[in-house]
């Protein structure tokens, strides 16, 4: 009796997961073909630059909204990224698609040391002990050698991909970016939905709880931060390439504290909230542009805006109405 009452019980649960993985294959399937079509209705340099932070954003929230480690370093992965991936395709002369890996793994073992340091404390402790870090990679790329300072690495080649594609036109290279995007969505996707992401869910939740159920904690928080980290650096690589450009904006604390914005503005602990939150800061600093330093205070009132009336993020209401998780 009792196992029958079980099993209806779990019927609606399953009902839901079966639906919410159905809405959410259909909005992938809307994301590919938006950004098939993106570049005949957009400027294709704009439109690599909202990916590249939609997939900066994304990683970050796989850290905060699933993790619930909040980072304020993590621009040390997309900068330090950014520099190998430029100094490598430049200097070296590798194609594109090593450089992108470089800079991917450079970012990963970066995040792997740093994640074992800071993974050693909670709250706001381990949030400035990431800051700490992340300035020290700052200092380091303006006084080593090999990055250029405060001029940084510029007119990096964009090179051919695998030999065959040449990435000098911006339609091409959009396509490639968006391959990139669309592959390392799908990756963290998977990371959520996977049972090492419910066992980050249950740690965010309750730590203690999870370790009373004999979860090392310790060793999930170092896997999800090195895996943010290691994507934060796909993002920042792929964008040194469609710049040419690696630069003390990459690795500077600001940039922390924007994907931090992007992540609460579009919902954390959402799919595709990041992925709004970055294209609304990057649209603004894009077409807002003109009015100088009044964009951050334009940023600051839409983040208090935000915080007062959409505490779940723009995403996190939509779903919060729809019913739905997002």
């Amino acid at each position: 009796m009792a196992s029958v009452s079980g099993q209806m019980a779990a019927a609606p649960a399953a009902r839901a997961t079966v639906e919410a993985a159905s809405l959410h294959r259909a909005i992938f399937i809307g994301i590919a073909v938006f950004l098939a079509v993106a570049p005949f209705l957009l400027y294709p340099v704009f439109l690599m630059k909202v990916l590249c932070f939609a997939l900066f954003a994304c990683a970050f929230n796989l850290l905060l909204g699933y993790g619930g480690l909040l980072s304020f370093g993590h621009a040390a992965y997309l900068g330090t990224a950014s520099y190998i991936c430029a100094h490598t395709a430049k200097v070296w002369g590798v194609p594109p698609e090593v450089a992108i890996l470089l800079g991917t793994a450079s970012a990963a073992v970066l995040g792997l040391v740093f994640g074992s340091l800071a993974i050693r404390r909670q709250g706001i402790y381990f949030a400035m002990i990431t800051l700490a870090l992340a300035q020290m990679v700052f200092f380091f790329s303006l006084q080593a050698p090999f990055t250029g300072g405060e001029d940084g690495i510029q007119a990096v080649p964009r090179g051919r991909l695998f030999g065959l594609v040449d990435l000098s036109s911006d339609t091409t290279l959009y396509y490639v970016v968006a391959t990139i995007f669309l592959a390392g969505v799908l990756f963290i996707y998977r990371i959520i939905h996977s049972p090492f992401g419910q066992v980050l869910k249950a740690i965010r939740d309750n730590e203690p709880r999870a370790i009373s159920l004999g979860y090392a904690t310790n060793r999930y928080k170092l896997v999800v931060f090195t895996l943010s980290a290691t994507l934060a650096g796909l993002a920042g690589a792929t964008k040194a390439i469609v710049f040419q450009l690696a630069s003390l904006t990459d690795v500077h604390w600001t940039m922390s504290g924007e994907v931090v914005l992007m992540t609460l503005v579009g919902g954390m602990g959402t799919v595709f909230g990041p992925m709004v939150g970055a294209a609304v800061i990057v649209t603004m600093q894009n077409y807002l542009a003109h009015l100088g330093a009044w964009v951050t205070v334009i940023q600051g009132v839409i983040f208090v805006i935000c915080v007062m009336l959409f505490r779940e993020g723009i995403v996190g209401v939509l779903a919060k109405r729809l019913k739905r998780p997002l």
